[in-house]
């Protein structure tokens, strides 16, 4: 019985021994005698005892490992302050136990260097500007080389860059000098607009002020030419009035001739007026015209008979 029982513990011992469960996303690296002889994936395996022997195990996930600060010197010759962080995946288990003694040393060593030697071939403002740059070309430089450690570089990534602090201060210098630089720029610009605007106010105000000065001049010369039309035609009018006035009265005082007893009355008027004439002026006037036959009125009347006459045969 009791022998029974040692042989189950003893063969427990031994089951316990050869018994392997492997995680998911993990790989065994196994050794029969000191040498490779699998690697194991997720699952359950079994070794022999004495025999086999778990050496080494890798994570297959993508793991982040920081890149320790360094001192890196650019192309202008300023020292720069960088570090950065590195993702990777083991891709052969068996080339990152036996590919290198310690892959991960080997990989960060690999980036600070690939990291000293693209900085050193840019200027400082260029640092900056062209982070992607530096790292696509540090992800190359270790992918290449971490095939022979079965790693598979996945990028890098800038965390920092810091220049001395004389540098920092000169820069923050530069970047005031170019906002106040800015902030005259837009001033001017602004000012030079405002010029413009105003320019252009006083220009429209002008050319609407001639325009309405010009339009005004229009309707004085219009209203002077129809004031002047009016005015013409009134006198016209005027004078056709007069005209017909006189011609009515003409033709009145013909009427009145060939009336019975009118050339007797026309002749008695025409004295009157003839003397009434004479009298005005000798009030007006010390010196008085007097005509040779003052006397002979009589003739002077009859003479003037004969022509209304005349007239009137014609």
């Amino acid at each position: 019985m009791e022998f029974l029982i040692a042989i189950v513990v003893i063969s427990g011992f031994f089951v316990a021994l050869s018994v392997r469960i492997v995680p998911q996303q993990t790989a065994y690296i196994v050794e029969r005698f000191g040498k490779f002889e699998a690697v194991w994936t997720a699952g359950i395996h079994t070794l022999i005892p004495f025999v086999d022997r778990v050496v080494d195990h890798h994570d297959l996930r993508e793991i982040p490992m920081d890149v320790p600060s360094q001192i890196c010197i650019t192309r202008d010759n300023t020292q720069l302050q960088v570090d950065g962080i590195l993702y990777f995946q083991v891709t052969d288990p068996k080339m990152a136990s036996y590919g290198s003694s310690n892959y991960k040393i080997a990989i960060t060593q690999l980036a600070q260097t690939t990291l000293r030697s693209v900085i050193g071939r840019m200027e400082l403002d260029k640092t900056f500007e062209e982070r992607d740059l530096i790292n696509k070309d540090v992800v190359a430089a270790l992918d290449d080389a971490a095939l022979n450690w079965g790693v598979k570089v996945l990028r890098y990534e800038i965390k920092d860059l810091t220049p001395p602090n004389e540098i920092l201060q000169a820069m923050q210098r530069q970047i005031t000098a170019e906002r106040e630089k800015r902030a005259v720029i837009a001033t001017s610009e602004g000012k030079q607009q405002e010029d413009i605007n105003l320019a252009t106010g006083e220009r429209q105000s002008n050319i609407q002020r001639s325009e309405g000065e010009m339009q005004a001049m229009i309707n004085r010369s219009e209203g002077d030419r129809k004031a002047k039309i009016n005015q013409a035609e009134g006198e016209s009018e005027a004078i056709r009035l007069v005209a017909q006035a006189r011609a009515d009265a003409i033709g009145l005082l013909s009427k009145s001739i060939a009336a019975q007893g009118g050339l007797e009355a026309m002749n008695f008027r025409l004295a009157e007026q003839y003397i009434q004439t004479f009298s005005e002026l000798a009030k007006e006037n010390n010196t008085m015209i007097i005509p040779s036959n003052l006397a002979d009125i009589s003739g002077m009347v009859s003479g003037l008979t004969k022509v209304i006459q005349e007239v009137k045969r014609g």
